[in-house]
């Protein structure tokens, strides 16, 4: 009998309750006690799905999907067709996420359940995923998935990647993994983004251990292709992990105004989230309840004269910033953006957009911070370069703005780094000038 999550108190595998052996499910041709005789028009009333959710239900816990051609091609038409909104959690260098869908499943009151993708005409189980149903605060349950399917190597690997390219949050469990392992296990991932197709634009890395070598791995995934990619703080037990996942999917349903379909809080993992650790990594929490606002005392304090500006003049003042940035020759994307909240305040110029050097530019800060740790050096102020194949990178941080850094992209060709970065440094001036 699965535990509640929060009766969960880690990730051994040895504590994870047996599987139920695959067995194929058919319904039963005998007669089922109090089940009524149902009457529709035609075959199509029969065969009529109604919700966005993939596969018909024939059994308390199983669904199915009949298909004539390659599971992987299947569900890559269901979820093009349907557009269902689900969260899939992906495992590198574990076998956690059946351990998490148990705990949830417990924790809701609810049985983890079965998708068998079946060969039509014939009945063959190709593939079979597991998934929960976890109840939300208003409007249908919400699937989570986990992409460990039961296929041949070829099929699970595609359908992994779909259901995790496909979601609207995708969640990326890491193991304890050496750095060379780490870059080798993430490599399948890497390139399952940039060939694409992948739609989801938020994914949200838990590390099981804490790593150094993941934090520069994960720079370099989502950079290309838009994608939004947070990292947590180390979790430790599955309740842990179910607190990011609830209070990342509550922020993303903020911000697209949907938020009729907010997970409620399932056994205490709001408590498990308050008792973490803090960590320099930005990161999802779970939503607190609100406070009744008062207002604060002034306190006479010293600052620079930016940040007593008001709040419209402070960004007139860091657009302009980038603006006179934009002029610098080559000078492609440069963005100005707040470390702590990945939140860009001033852009200019083309691609990559501001969200994109946002949340890729406080991923090497991190990178850099952890590598400074290691080394045992202070990592206090950022101004790193650094070059790519057609492309150089400025990270630096903003004079005069605690908290803020300037993340710029320059074309290899026809810029020169070494000028470009003395020019930065002379357009610190345009800082202190007064606001028009």
């Amino acid at each position: 009998m699965p535990k509640p999550i929060h009766e969960m108190s880690s990730w051994n595998a040895t504590a994870q309750p047996p599987r139920e052996p695959d067995e194929d499910y058919w319904p039963a041709t005998r007669q089922i006690p109090g089940a009524a005789t149902q009457f529709v028009r035609d075959k199509e009333d029969y065969l009529e799905n109604l919700s966005r959710d993939i596969g018909r239900k024939v059994g308390p816990d199983q669904y199915e999907l009949f298909v004539s051609c390659d599971p992987a091609e299947a569900m890559q038409l269901q979820v093009e067709h349907l557009h269902p909104e689900f969260i899939a959690v992906h495992d590198i260098g574990t076998t956690s996420s059946r351990r998490l869908l148990a705990g949830l499943a417990a924790a809701s009151g609810r049985a983890t359940q079965k998708l068998v993708i079946r060969r039509q005409g014939y009945g063959m189980a190709l593939a079979s995923l597991d998934f929960v149903e976890l109840p939300t605060t208003q409007g249908p349950p919400l699937r989570l998935y986990t992409t460990e399917v039961d296929a041949d190597t070829h099929q699970r690997h595609a359908l992994a990647h779909i259901l995790l390219g496909h979601s609207r949050l995708g969640v990326v469990m890491v193991g304890d993994l050496p750095a060379h392992a780490l870059a080798a296990a993430m490599q399948p991932l890497r390139d399952a983004m940039q060939k694409g197709p992948w739609p989801g634009r938020n994914l949200l890395m838990l590390p099981l251990s804490l790593s150094g070598a993941l934090t520069g791995q994960v720079a370099q995934l989502g950079s290309a292709i838009g994608v939004t990619v947070r990292t947590t703080p180390p979790v430790t037990r599955p309740a842990e992990a179910w607190a990011f996942i609830a209070g990342t999917w509550a922020r993303l349903r903020e911000q697209l105004g949907s938020l009729g379909t907010t997970l409620p809080e399932i056994a205490s993992a709001q408590a498990a989230a308050a008792a973490q650790p803090q960590s320099t990594t930005a990161f999802a929490q779970s939503a607190p309840a609100p406070l009744e606002m008062r207002a604060m005392p002034a306190v006479p304090q010293r600052s620079t004269p930016a940040a007593t500006q008001p709040m419209g003049a402070r960004e007139a003042l860091l657009l302009r910033y980038t603006r006179r940035c934009l002029e610098i020759k080559g000078m492609q994307s440069v963005c100005v953006f707040d470390v702590a909240a990945q939140k860009p305040l001033a852009h200019a110029g083309a691609r990559p957009g501001p969200a994109s050097l946002a949340s890729q530019g406080a991923a090497l800060q991190a990178a850099m911070s952890a590598a400074g740790g290691v080394l045992g050096l202070s990592s206090g102020t950022v101004d790193a370069a650094m070059t790519l194949d057609t492309h150089h990178l400025l990270l630096r941080a903003v004079p005069g703005h605690a908290g803020l850094l300037l993340h710029a992209v320059l074309d290899k060709a026809t810029s020169n780094l070494t000028l470009a970065r003395l020019q930065l440094g002379r357009l610190d001036a345009v800082l202190e000038e007064p606001s028009p």
